[in-house]
């Protein structure tokens, strides 16, 4: 060891350091530079990883399958932000050398130069795939033992289910996902709400919408809208007049004030969109080749709000072939830890990704599913979530020609029958009991026929299955024969293929002549919404705790609030907004600069205390500087509030 040299004396001989540093169990990375460029990696690493050459290689460069999983960008952020990360059960796709699927606890630490920059990341990787898969195999148990109880479930979570719907549509023109991530499993019932609504004349009504507030109140209200905003689409297919409808009951209802939504209304064949927001953020549009894109606001307020409010206004846009479009509620937005307008940027790209299947590859399901369940997974698993979050995707897909298939009475017919009706309902998008409906009802008929139908003739035994999926998401399937209809003596153990085609179909309809038998059968389809909870999701960190604080130094009373004002912080927020305003008789600013998260029942608070201020003729001044999160989520629901500081 050279005497002279000071790092040799404090911290060892290079190449004993180098060989110690290698041998190191633990699965260790060092990333330096803007291009998180690789200087150096133990063996651990590499053995694990299959990358033996990766020293100077930009890390995206060394692993360019994970480009659309959101994992850089937790790495850009603690490089920018100097502050270190853990994440524990993060889920990746990597290739070694096939596409393989792991669970890893990642720890990312800065280190500083001398100077105080950020010189480099240190990342340590523990692998947990084995844990995380026996815990999910756990839990899965779990829910099935659950689900065989479901009587017992608490009364709060049955209500929740028994308002929202229990599916999506399955249409010839468009596939239809939702998805529902409830902000804490033991107080299931939230204000959110969905709907998919195939129209009379063939398009489609889409609906997300928020309840201020959490609980048994909230689930009652949202039912309310959501069944006045279904029948009025329903029926009429104008989205102002239902729009209109909804907001003259929100005005009505207790509970239903400052309630937002987004009603659109989509024309699969032309592809032309029309949307209404209602104080709800716009929708996203994921174009097939593209990134996703954010529709203009249309303008409207929050429902109730405004008795005097103009005409509904309505805007219109276009998909293209292929082109999703994504309404949400406000909850993927107000994650812990994110701006609105960081949100609002991670949201296109996350979702942009995961519609071009750059992400978590492998998923099953439709496209508009894997960006329905996918996005929540990859935005939430860094942050967490502290209120309801609701995905509603659709997208425009080619129709599936209709199925025809004439077969003979040979061995194994039926089952022929079978596959290639399953494949063509598969290929639709109809759900694995629609399937079984089908399959049941349309096999019983066809054995039905070829037992009986050819019995005295000379013919051929033949039988012809065609089915269609209509634009109102029905499928008619008819079994036809050209035998002869033989009447059967009652008889027990006999008639029961057309009793169970019967029982198990919406409709069965048989009509026979000298020319044979026809049965028609129809069934509504549809896919279910996924009710998510959390255990699958890494626990959402500590909401920012809320502060209100007096700021003497105005010319006149002035409050400053930091930190989040969600659903348990904002009966205090207006306890103490109106304290500080004499119950309304005192003028107040209130500067909203440092909150962190406005949810809606906070905007409800800060509506009426307003209220209360100009019924006393007091003047209440809300101050949110542009970029704030305050400012983005009031310009929004169009709450009047300042933009510059009256006290400066």
């Amino acid at each position: 060891m050279p005497d002279g040299d000071p790092v040799s004396r404090t911290v060892g001989d290079a190449e004993a350091v180098r060989t110690v540093f290698d041998a190191q169990q633990p699965m260790v990375v060092a990333l330096a530079g803007p291009e998180l460029t690789v200087v150096a990696a133990t063996a651990a690493y590499r053995a694990y990883t299959g990358r033996s050459e990766m020293i100077g290689m930009p890390i995206r460069q060394v692993f360019p399958e994970a480009l659309g999983q959101h994992v850089f960008d937790i790495l850009d952020d603690v490089r920018a932000t100097a502050e270190p990360a853990f994440l524990k059960d993060l889920r990746v796709q990597i290739d070694r050398p096939d596409r393989v699927e792991i669970f890893l606890d990642v720890s990312v630490r800065p280190h500083r130069s001398p100077d105080g920059e950020v010189a480099m990341l240190i990342v340590e990787m523990v692998d947990q795939t084995e844990q995380v898969r026996a815990r999910r195999a756990a839990q899965q148990r779990a829910v099935e033992a659950e689900q065989r109880y479901a009587q017992a479930r608490d009364v709060i979570h049955a209500l929740q289910v028994e308002l929202l719907p229990s599916g999506v549509p399955v249409l010839p023109r468009v596939q239809v996902a939702a998805s529902y991530l409830l902000a804490d499993v033991d107080t299931a019932a939230g204000g959110d709400w969905f709907d998919a609504i195939a129209l009379p004349d063939g398009r489609l009504g889409l609906v997300a919408g928020d309840v201020v507030g959490h609980g048994v109140t909230a689930s009652a209200v949202m039912g309310q809208l959501r069944i006045l905003i279904q029948e009025r689409l329903a029926a009429t297919g104008d989205i102002a007049a239902a729009v209109a409808a909804t907001d003259r009951m929100a005005a009505r209802v207790p509970g239903a004030l400052a309630a937002t939504m987004c009603v659109a209304v989509l024309d699969p064949a032309s592809g032309e969109l029309g949307y209404c927001t209602a104080g709800h953020p716009p929708p996203l549009v994921l174009p097939r080749d593209g990134d996703g894109r954010y529709l203009p606001a249309s303008g409207a307020g929050p429902l109730g709000i405004d008795p005097d409010q103009e005409p509904v206004a309505i805007r219109r846009d276009r998909l293209a072939p292929g082109d999703m479009v994504v309404l949400y509620t406000d909850g993927i937005l107000e994650r812990p830890g994110r701006t609105v307008a960081q949100s609002t940027v991670e949201l296109a790209q996350v979702a942009t990704n995961v519609a071009a299947d750059r992400a978590l590859r492998g998923d099953a399901g439709t496209a508009a599913e894997r960006v329905c369940t996918q996005s929540l997974e990859l935005l939430t698993r860094a942050t967490g979530h502290a209120d309801d979050i609701t995905l509603l995707v659709a997208q425009l897909v080619e129709p599936p020609p209709d199925f025809a298939l004439t077969t003979g009475l040979t061995s194994g017919v039926l089952a022929t029958v079978r596959h290639e009706l399953a494949a063509w309902l598969g290929a639709a998008g109809a759900s694995d009991d629609d399937v079984s409906v089908l399959l049941h009802a349309v096999n019983e008929l066809a054995a039905n026929a070829l037992e009986h139908a050819y019995v005295d003739s000379t013919g051929p035994p033949q039988v012809t299955i065609n089915a269609t999926l209509h634009r109102d998401g029905r499928v008619t399937a008819k079994v036809r024969d050209h035998g002869r209809w033989r009447d059967h003596e009652p008889s027990p153990g006999r008639g029961l293929g057309l009793t169970l085609a019967t029982n198990l179909a919406d409709t069965v309809v048989i009509d026979h002549d000298e020319h044979g038998t026809r049965a028609t059968v129809r069934h509504r389809l549809s896919r279910p919404a996924r009710m998510v909870t959390d255990y699958q999701l890494i626990p959402r960190p500590d909401a920012d705790p809320l502060l209100m604080l007096e700021q003497p130094w105005a010319d006149g009373p002035r409050i400053r609030v930091d930190g989040a004002v969600d659903a348990e912080s904002a009966p205090a927020f207006e306890v103490q907004l109106v304290t500080a305003t004499a119950s309304g008789t005192r003028s107040l600013t209130v500067d909203l600069t440092g909150v962190t998260l406005l949810a809606s029942i906070g905007v409800a608070a800060l509506h009426r205390v307003a209220a209360l201020s100009a019924a006393n003729r007091a003047n209440l001044r809300l101050y949110a500087p542009p970029g704030s999160t305050a400012h983005l989520i009031m310009e929004t629901v169009r709450l009047p509030h300042l933009t510059a500081d009256p006290d400066e």
